[in-house]
């Protein structure tokens, strides 16, 4: 493809800029993500600066860029700020190989305004797309894309002109969709994204006092947690244990981010860990993260099980560990990320009779696992990141003694 951005094929499809000097991974990205007729690579370069050049002339030519991180002339951090000042609504994947200095990099980037991302395939398995990293580059491009669509009033993918349809009757608050309503790709953006926050019903807090608190997010997450832990006073007096949907060596980088930036003590959790009120253990990369009852002691059992909701670690397995060990004394936070991950965990939580909040809309970067547990009537407060961290910790004080 010609270094320059084309109009897409479809006007309905999402279109995408690859920007990575190897032209193998060019390539294979192109192909993988042109499998999908309702995505369009409309550009493809080798460096940050043709990126920026590109996005420059053509402004809102774009609803997502794929971005590697180390190029010649200009690198996916330099090009990033320049890539949003040119269009501030635009979707930035960062790709980068799985290192301990790409994953510190790749941080940054999810603080200075990225929206996700993935790592590069790096075996000749993974180059032949025979595994999950062609699944996870279509999910985010698509969720991501439709995402910007929605944000910037364009018309979503595959809009075509459709006889009128006939009226129906729109759901009860709370109320769930029919089993046939959820679309047959599970990839594909999610029916909690398209629900707002009118559609919420909130329900009682529980009524005993929480022993643990249980975080999940995923895209997006990085900057909210930041945000969550500088609020919340190191005094809570409770224990936490976290699922951010990220890859190995990612995971431990998080940790160290956590602990630097919020002042809470943060680790990537061990076999065998034991649960310490004032201390986050976070879920690591590849591995779900678990809760169980050694004799008077609770601890950290991580495992290999397949992934739940396409994610391993997954927030569903690690929230239905923690009712088992701490019934009702439970108080979980669930912050943006796609999908619904931590919807049937959250499930757990609430008939066990702890207390489930999430945050809102406006401040989630996605709105999908968030949107899940709200839009199914399991939350007893949706709001902004800062007023989560201040319900939680009146709650906390309020069911003490």
């Amino acid at each position: 493809m010609a270094d320059s951005i084309e109009p897409a094929s479809d006007a309905s499809a999402i279109r995408v800029m690859v920007v990575d000097d190897s032209a193998v991974i060019r390539g294979l990205i192109t192909r993988m993500l042109e499998s999908d007729p309702e995505i369009s690579i409309v550009a493809s370069v080798g460096n940050g600066q043709l990126a920026v050049n590109q996005l420059e002339r053509h402004p809102k030519s774009l609803d997502v860029v794929i971005l590697d991180i180390e190029m010649p002339v200009m690198d996916g951090l330099t090009a990033l700020p320049l890539l949003l000042k040119a269009d501030p609504n635009i979707k930035v994947i960062m790709a980068s190989t799985l290192t301990k200095r790409n994953a510190e990099i790749s941080l940054r980037a999810l603080s200075a305004g990225a929206t996700e991302y993935v790592p590069k395939p790096s075996t000749a398995r993974e180059l032949s797309g025979e595994n999950d990293f062609r699944r996870e580059l279509l999910d985010k491009v698509k969720n991501l894309g439709i995402l910007h669509r929605r944000q910037t009033g364009q018309p979503p993918i595959g809009a075509r002109p459709a006889p009128a349809a006939k009226p129906t009757t729109p759901l009860a608050p709370g109320a769930r969709p029919a089993p046939g309503a959820k679309p047959a790709d599970p990839g594909t953006l999610q029916r909690w994204e398209r629900r707002h926050q009118e559609d919420v019903t909130l329900r009682h807090a529980g009524t005993a006092k929480p022993d643990i608190l249980t975080v999940g997010s995923s895209t997006g997450g990085p900057q909210a947690l930041f945000d969550f832990f500088k609020a919340l006073p190191k005094t809570l007096g409770l224990p936490v244990v976290l699922t951010q949907h990220m890859p190995a060596t990612f995971t431990a980088i998080l940790a160290e981010h956590i602990t630097r930036m919020t002042g809470w003590p943060c680790a990537e959790a061990k076999e065998g860990d034991l649960i310490e009120v004032g201390k986050i253990l976070l879920a690591p990369g590849d591995f779900h993260m678990t809760v169980v009852q050694k004799g008077p002691q609770r601890v950290i059992s991580l495992n290999q099980d397949a992934p739940e909701n396409f994610c391993r670690p997954a927030v569903d397995p690690m929230l239905r560990s923690v009712v088992k060990v701490y019934g009702a004394r439970v108080i979980t936070v669930i912050l943006t990320g796609m999908g619904n991950d931590g919807e049937k965990g959250s499930q757990h939580v609430i008939n066990a009779g702890g207390t489930v909040v999430a945050q809102d809309e406006k401040t989630s970067v996605v709105w999908g696992m968030p949107g899940a547990v709200a839009s199914a009537g399991l939350c007893s407060a949706v709001l902004p990141v800062p007023e989560l961290a201040g319900y939680v910790t009146n709650f906390v004080n309020r069911t003490k003694g």
